[in-house]
């Protein structure tokens, strides 16, 4: 049953998605399945990313001094050739991110929270994408 598991994920194909956050989700999910090996093109699998920064913690000379980053994936696995989708899901992460005074330091820590982001959503598609692969499919 694993090698059969193992057969369909090598089988999946992920479709470009744009933007910066988008690279990196794609670039791990690939990463991901291509330790499975590879197989023919069977399935395509289509994200479709929000990512967005939101500020809170005001100070009382209106500052953000906090922000949440999200990134949420509603995503879905197609069967080439009929375009059935077999498989919809949402996949989604948060970090926060301190607001200090070097404009650099809070690009640098939006940037390493978007990284840690992609990580954790491409872990998040690529489990339930097993979990179908392993007998949970229709």
């Amino acid at each position: 049953m694993a090698s059969d598991a193992s057969a369909l994920l090598a089988a999946v194909r992920v479709a470009p998605i744009p933007d910066r956050a988008g690279f990196l989700v794609r670039d791990r999910i690939e990463s991901r399945l291509a330790a499975v090996g590879e197989a023919a093109a069977r399935y395509r699998l289509e994200v479709r990313l929000d990512d967005r920064i939101e500020g809170f913690g005001v100070r009382g000379d209106n500052r953000i001094v906090r922000e949440r980053r999200t990134l949420r994936a509603r995503w879905r696995l197609v069967e080439m050739g009929t375009d059935a989708v077999l498989l919809e899901a949402v996949a989604g992460s948060d970090a926060g991110v301190d607001v200090v005074s070097s404009e650099y330091a809070v690009v640098a820590a939006e940037v390493a929270a978007l990284e840690r982001l992609a990580e954790a959503v491409a872990d998040e598609i690529v489990a339930r994408l097993a979990t179908w692969a392993r007998g949970g499919r229709r």
